[in-house]
């Protein structure tokens, strides 16, 4: 996809502040440090838009980029971070699931899992609500660049039994390289349609 223009549109964590724009929104969910901020950055062709953090849960708030004037992505808090205090996690997902069961611009989820690591408990925990509660969702398996090419497969196979889908289902992704931006870009486009 071409991307014409991306910006910075507004952090939220209650309704009212979420930007009243009526375009179709696309939520972004995965542990803290998977990769949420540089996926978006990849994805729009920018090298800092979205801010990525070296230290985990950076992210506390929703925050919305608008794309081409036409969508948005929301970067959602990552989950499983231990170091929030837990009154803080429990804020945070009221704060997520309102977003995710009520906005009636959201079309869809990218999950992002580590390609590395086998799906954790917080990973399949949320898989299986967005599926429980019918919200279309794709997974993304992220830093591909960081495992050889010869373990790919095995990756995509053991996370694929875990999360109990087909081997084709998940894509397959590096911010480092570009790997898999413009099948991301496919999907999206088609979940956004939907």
């Amino acid at each position: 996809m071409k991307i014409t223009s991306s910006e910075y549109l507004a952090s939220a964590v209650k309704p009212e502040q979420y930007p009243e724009l009526v375009v179709p929104e696309v939520a972004l969910v995965g542990r803290s440090n998977v990769g949420k901020s540089s996926f978006i950055n990849t994805m729009i062709n920018r090298k800092n838009l979205a801010r990525t953090g070296g230290k985990p849960g950076k992210t506390q708030t929703l925050n919305f980029y608008l794309v081409n004037n036409s969508m948005i992505f929301t970067d959602v808090p990552g989950y499983g971070f231990a170091k929030v205090a837990k009154s803080h996690r429990q804020t945070w997902r009221k704060m997520i699931e309102e977003y995710l069961l009520k906005r009636a611009n959201l079309k869809g989820v990218v999950q992002l899992i580590d390609i590395r690591h086998l799906p954790t408990n917080e990973d399949k925990e949320m898989f299986f609500w967005l599926l429980e509660k019918q919200i279309p969702v794709m997974v993304v398996l992220t830093k591909a660049d960081k495992i050889s090419k010869g373990k790919v497969q095995k990756h995509v196979s053991d996370i694929c039994k875990q999360l109990n889908i087909p081997l084709s289902y998940p894509l397959v992704f590096s911010s480092e390289t570009g790997l898999g931006r413009e099948e991301a870009w496919e999907a999206i486009l088609e979940l956004i349609q939907q």
